[in-house]
């Protein structure tokens, strides 16, 4: 069996003990809260007890942000991959949301010039969360099966795009604070009770894809988009993560169960996600089709669909 290491960003959002079963190395995100220079992910801590003390600190008013993982801290956390000969794949955040991916890629360089006989491939996920998460995951269960490096790693350039994000927020205004959305929607869809749907884009950004009423008809939209979308649901791995909203988490699963869906990982949002888009945020990763496809198509029928309603109505 080829060995070979897999590095991910704690925004990967990979649970403690999946970390450790397929022995992945995780490089922390910083977060200021309130001044104070936090890790996101430390081996031997609880990331989940960070998150929820996190979470809570947030509802009562903690200034928090975060700052991408420089291309010295990934050089250095992979060294001992390069010098004990193995090739290295690195899973980031995509690189419509942060800079973080262009780091590991000047990392990656500089290594393979120091190393010319070790392969560094850097997988800019195109998403976030357990969005980038999943794939280091089927990267090890691959890897650990006995797949080639250079195999893997194609797989996960083929496949990004089939890697969906769908989640809902609980107060617009953190999404109004990373300039998601503007101060005038987010103070109308707090007073009128407006919730967002989000998707990971074709592009690898965040968008704002529809709005509906209320929480449980959001979360329920999570899972029709779900039932949608979703490619053989029962033979892959789902995930669910929240932001200190364990209920609606369970909501959630328990909706998409019914749409086919047996293996789910439930976890909280860790801290440099959640961090843009605060507490009760739940989202929802599963893979299916090529999403810069069947988004567009569904954006196109949904402009065609305005047309004929004005039509209808004389406009």
């Amino acid at each position: 069996m080829e060995n070979f290491d897999i590095y991910v960003d704690s925004g990967a959002n990979i649970p403690d003990e999946l970390v450790e079963k397929y022995k992945l190395n995780v490089i922390s995100f910083m977060c200021n809260i309130d001044g104070v220079e936090t890790p996101c992910y430390e081996k031997g801590k609880s990331s989940r007890e960070m998150a929820l003390k996190f979470y809570e600190a947030m509802r009562n008013g903690s200034e928090t942000s975060t700052s991408l993982i420089n291309a010295q801290r990934f050089y250095d956390a992979i060294t001992p991959s390069l010098e004990a000969g193995k090739n290295i794949i690195i899973t980031t955040l995509s690189s419509g949301i942060s800079g973080t991916y262009k780091q590991a890629c000047d990392a990656a360089e500089q290594a393979m010039a120091k190393y010319p006989a070790i392969k560094v491939h850097v997988f800019d996920a195109f998403n976030a969360s357990m969005g980038e998460g999943l794939f280091a995951l089927y990267a090890a269960r691959m890897r650990d099966e006995g797949k080639g490096f250079d195999e893997i790693c194609s797989w996960m350039e083929e496949h990004k795009l089939n890697m969906h994000s769908v989640f809902t927020v609980s107060d617009l205004k953190y999404l109004k604070k990373g300039g998601r959305v503007s101060a005038t929607k987010a103070i109308a869809g707090t007073l009128l009770n407006i919730k967002p749907v989000l998707v990971a884009s074709g592009v690898g950004t965040i968008e704002v894809w529809e709005t509906v009423r209320g929480r449980r008809k959001a979360l329920t939209r999570l899972a029709e988009l779900f039932a949608e979308e979703a490619v053989n649901p029962a033979e892959q791995t789902v995930s669910i993560c929240h932001a200190d909203c364990e209920e609606d988490a369970n909501f959630l699963a328990d909706l998409i169960r019914q749409k086919g869906a047996k293996d789910i990982v439930i976890e909280v949002y860790d801290i440099c996600t959640g961090s843009h888009v605060g507490p009760g945020t739940v989202a929802l990763f599963f893979m299916g089709e090529d999403r810069s496809v069947t988004l567009a198509a569904k954006e196109k029928n949904s402009v065609i669909k305005n047309i004929a309603a004005k039509f209808r109505r004389g406009e």
